[in-house]
């Protein structure tokens, strides 16, 4: 969800989770005729030579699908796009992407389609829609999701669309935020069959730092949520912090200086701290209703395995106080100003 610390105060320091899914992203730089044409050296793409590099797709360009899609290309890779609106499929295009006009068209095109998306109904209507992915033949294809959905949706969606045209599934969540994938320090952890995993390695590390197997269809959705007990607890207890030490009368700006190296602190504290002090949401870092969304599903999955969530349960709560005092799309930090003092 989080970017680095260098675009909050300019340090650099890459955060450990990500929330935001989809959203605005901005147009990229053309790529090198060389990238265009798929003559670079695939070493980038983990080694693969362009005789056995396969053709991919990529559905959904948004915060973190754009920057991912253009980092294929960058590797040389052949890429088949498409979004729901048109002009960042353009913009892909120009830089050397293939726009394709649905997700049909782009599974026709592509032997591993890529895709990140807002929910589970936004892949559920990719995929089975009229012109979806499960529309065209599917055997010896392989969906890689990055998406972050519900485990139980990811494995129904699975095992439904391996029923209607035989194509597989992975579900691999990622965390690091849209400079991670712009720069490809992403971490992605992956559900699915460890031959599948192994298939999309070199093509993922491309766009990432780090990919790991966790297990069958829907651990990589599980992982995710674990990622995001964290994150989202970490701000709710971050910004209780920082507005503790702003009614104080500390500088709460220097709260990071003063706590580096000691327990309490972490990457997290690092980035969110300064923004959250200087007011600084834009771009976001994620999505309010993005992170409430997961930790709604982090409940839902603590109840169906009774596990007791009572820190995520709260921190939910005050998100959804959040979306409702500043709007589903503000920036996830400001649930720092839930707590400040009200006049007039």
């Amino acid at each position: 969800m989080v970017q680095t610390f260098r675009q909050a105060t300019g340090t650099c320091l890459q955060s450990p989770g990500e929330v935001a899914i989809c959203g605005k992203a901005a147009l990229p730089d053309k790529l090198s005729t060389a990238a265009k044409k798929g003559k670079m050296a695939m070493a980038a793409a983990g080694g693969v030579d362009g005789r056995n590099a396969e053709k991919l797709g990529y559905l959904g360009l948004g915060m973190m699908g754009f920057p991912m899609t253009r980092r294929l290309l960058h590797a040389g890779h052949d890429v088949t796009v498409w979004n729901r609106s048109s002009g960042k499929a353009a913009a892909l295009a120009e830089a050397g992407a293939k726009a394709a006009s649905s997700p049909h068209e782009v599974a026709a095109a592509a032997n591993i389609i890529f895709m990140c998306l807002t929910d589970a109904a936004a892949v559920e209507a990719v995929v089975f829609g009229p012109d979806g992915l499960a529309m065209a033949p599917g055997v010896g294809k392989l969906v890689v999701d990055f998406s972050s959905i519900h485990p139980d949706a990811a494995r129904s969606i699975a095992a439904r669309l391996k029923a209607k045209n035989g194509m597989g599934w992975t579900d691999a969540p990622v965390s690091g935020g849209t400079m991670g994938a712009e720069q490809g320090t992403l971490a992605v952890m992956a559900g699915g069959d460890a031959a599948d995993i192994e298939r999309v390695r070199p093509y993922v590390l491309a766009m990432a730092r780090r990919l790991t197997h966790m297990g069958p269809i829907g651990t990589g959705q599980t992982t995710k949520l674990c990622n995001q007990v964290i994150v989202g607890c970490a701000m709710a207890v971050l910004a209780e912090a920082t507005r503790l030490a702003v009614n104080a009368g500390i500088d709460a700006k220097r709260l990071p200086e003063a706590l580096a190296g000691g327990f309490a602190d972490s990457i997290p504290l690092q980035l969110f701290v300064p923004r959250m002090v200087q007011g600084i949401h834009a771009p976001p870092l994620g999505h309010i209703a993005t992170m409430l969304k997961d930790l709604d599903t982090v409940i839902d999955v603590a109840r169906d395995t009774s596990s007791p969530v009572p820190m995520s349960a709260l921190a939910a709560q005050l998100f959804r106080l959040a979306k409702s005092a500043r709007g589903a799309d503000a920036d996830a930090l400001e649930i720092y100003k839930l707590s400040a003092a009200q006049i007039g």
